[in-house]
């Protein structure tokens, strides 16, 4: 399986979560701690428009652009769901069990959406995809509750398990222990991590599960406003943690105190042999510096991404797909022909084509223009290896064999807005005016602001995290410049290279690692 390491970077703004495989990115989510809206959050909206052409309807969740709902995504429960939402409004928070509930019948497939909804209704839906684009956010009133082990669907009452459990046994003993310890009115979904668990590992979790869908309706009042946020899911470091931790990791490395203790609390519920792994991390230099994180997004993210021998792929964006094309480059074996050279840069592109689309978390139709070959025994070959590699996406995906041009195609379900980071950098001497001030000067302002930290707070070791090149500088010599400077002001100065600072960006921190202020 290989070394599995996770790398989380906490700051005011967001989250950064990195999951190296064998010191591999594969996998970069970045939570905004100020954005709403995220896929499996449980909203109380407002019919604000049926449309019924297209048989849906928008609804008001709060979002600039009203959400889209369409009759197939109501669920065949959605009378009862509805008839729950208001017996809680007439009893003020206490519509009793859902395993005491008399069900409606369900609601006819081939059904219009004027029948069952309108205008200024209250309804509860589900987001199942974040605002992307112009759009606003998707709908379904088929509400799911995950959990680690399974996933809740009030108002139903089926039982299935996850396509990738294999064994037929350990299925149906999975589906007949669910069966029978699920009250009714519930329907359950077994996942993948379930495979192997305890009842009463399971049937904690059931009713820690029918507990917060119940419990939430007790704030269901007369004077309940919409939209409204009815059940959040946990937020997306916890959601992402809870999804990624069915393997095994070798670390955790987080520099936040907070969020290492929430998830060293976490996996001691779930595997406490595994606390251990979760590392505070403290040290001076960036963490995902430290960990070579940000050299690889630079390397990863571009519109050009170099893999093996010279060859690399260019990827392009269009609105409604993804194209990649593979090119061999200066890569030229001697003693191989064309065929078996295109094969073997083929598979090798196919291996960072999968890791491309789970780091960048690419979504919709994405064609890929392979080197051509002629043997359809080697696009076989390639077509196996493709579908191999993209059995560790947890996204949903479909992959068509090549055709007959020497493209594939893949759909892959798209949730919440791809991961787009700019690579590209202001000029470092003119910041992008385009006018640069004297650089012989630069280490005068160096200069100049280390001496009005050592006036203005009297310390006596002083962090300069700089670029590597001016680390360089800065420390060449026999007798070099840091040195210098710390004779003169009669202080410790350490010089820090870190690899995402621009060229002439600079900053002093003090021996609790905080940035010292120039003002």
């Amino acid at each position: 399986m290989g070394n599995k390491d996770l790398i989380i970077d906490a700051n005011d703004s967001e989250v950064s979560i990195a999951l190296l495989e064998n010191r591999q990115l594969t996998e970069l989510d970045r939570e905004k701690r100020t954005v709403r809206f995220s896929v499996g959050d449980i909203y109380l909206g407002k019919v604000k428009k049926i449309m019924p052409g297209l048989n849906a309807a928008f609804i008001n969740v709060g979002y600039e652009r009203d959400a889209f709902l369409h009759y197939l995504d109501l669920g065949p429960q959605f009378r009862t769901q509805n008839k729950y939402y208001i017996s809680a409004l007439q009893r003020q928070g206490r519509p009793g069990p859902v395993h005491r509930f008399r069900p409606d019948p369900d609601i006819d497939k081939n059904g219009k959406i004027k029948d069952v909804l309108t205008v200024g209704q209250t309804v509860i839906v589900q987001i199942t995809k974040e605002p992307i684009s112009t759009k606003g956010p998707r709908l379904s009133s088929e509400i799911s509750i995950a959990g680690r082990n399974l996933v809740l669907i009030p108002f139903s009452d089926k039982v299935s398990v996850s396509t990738k459990i294999e064994n037929p046994e350990e299925k149906n003993r999975l589906k007949s222990l669910l069966q029978s310890i699920k009250p009714k009115n519930y329907g359950v979904i077994v996942r993948t991590v379930a495979e192997g668990k305890k009842v009463a590992v399971l049937d904690t979790e059931l009713r820690e599960l029918v507990k917060k869908w119940e419990s939430t309706f007790s704030s269901v009042k007369k004077e309940t406003r919409t939209p409204k946020l009815f059940i959040g899911e946990m937020n997306r470091t916890t959601t992402i943690l809870r999804d990624l931790l069915n393997v095994a990791f070798n670390n955790i490395h987080v520099n936040d105190t907070v969020i290492a203790g929430d998830i060293r609390t976490y996996i001691k519920e779930i595997a406490p042999e595994k606390a251990k792994i979760v590392k505070l991390y403290q040290g001076r230099v960036p963490i995902f510096d430290h960990f070579g994180v940000n050299r690889q997004i630079k390397a990863l993210f571009g519109r050009t991404v170099s893999f093996r021998h010279g060859a690399y792929l260019i990827i392009e964006h269009t609105e409604a797909l993804h194209v990649i094309d593979v090119n061999s480059g200066n890569r030229a074996r001697t003693g191989n022909d064309q065929e078996s050279n295109a094969l073997e840069v083929n598979l090798e592109a196919a291996a960072e084509i999968a890791r491309q689309l789970r780091l960048r978390d690419l979504g919709g139709i994405i064609v890929i223009d392979f080197i051509d070959m002629l043997s359809g025994e080697n696009k076989h070959a390639l077509y196996e290896r493709v579908k191999e590699l993209m059995q560790k996406d947890r996204t949903k995906h479909n992959i068509l064999p090549l055709t007959k041009f020497g493209l594939m195609q893949i759909t892959r379900q798209r949730v919440r807005p791809e991961m787009h980071i700019i690579t590209d950098e202001k000029c470092p001497a003119c910041n992008g005016t385009g006018e640069i001030k004297p650089t012989i000067l630069f280490t005068d302002e160096l200069e100049k602001n280390l001496e009005f930290i050592v006036d203005k707070i009297k310390t006596r070791v002083i962090y300069l995290n700089v670029h590597p090149f001016v680390a360089a500088y800065l420390r060449k010599g026999f007798f070099p410049l840091y040195l210098k400077w710390s004779l003169k002001y009669r202080i410790l100065l350490r010089i820090q290279a870190v690899v995402s600072a621009q060229y002439l960006e600079y900053h002093y921190l003090d021996k609790d690692n905080n940035e010292i202020d120039l003002i």
